[in-house]
């Protein structure tokens, strides 16, 4: 399985509303800036993520796009699957039903469908909220608890 520029360019931009919007609209031109992606290519993705409502927009001078929920209520899964379809190692089986099972049927059984349900399970589990708290710990945005 391999992930799309638009996939990955699609999971970047959501991240990044979820880390720099506070609840503000933001411009598309701004998510292009700092994520050093076409704005052309952002608006054919963003046509498919709102379809999906996964962002909100509003036309106009002070428009631009917001996650139509909390960053906590999205996965990685959502947003892949949205903009890639089912996320799949392999494809479904091409061999026939019956009582004599090919080799094939299973490696599929045994193997591929594990994979697969492994992959969705991992990416169900990780939310945008989880990408925002890693790269603020990773770049040094420490929230300190002092206790006296």
């Amino acid at each position: 399985m391999k992930i799309s520029t638009k996939g990955r360019y699609g999971l970047r931009s959501m991240v990044d509303m979820a880390l720099n919007s506070a609840g503000d609209y933001i411009a598309l031109k701004t998510i292009a800036e700092r994520q050093e992606i076409s704005e052309n290519y952002l608006e054919q993705v963003f046509s498919i993520l709102r379809k999906a409502d996964l962002i909100k927009s509003i036309r106009g001078s002070q428009g631009g796009y917001c996650l139509s929920r909390p960053a906590d209520k999205i996965t990685v899964g959502e947003v892949l699957r949205c903009l890639e379809g089912e996320l799949n190692i392999t494809g479904g089986s091409d061999a026939s039903p019956g009582f004599n099972k090919t080799v094939e049927d299973c490696i599929n059984t045994v193997v591929w469908k594990k994979v697969n349900e492994n992959i969705n399970t991992v990416v169900d589990s990780i939310t945008l909220e989880d990408l925002v708290d890693h790269y603020k710990k990773s770049n040094g945005e420490f929230t300190f608890d002092y206790v006296i």
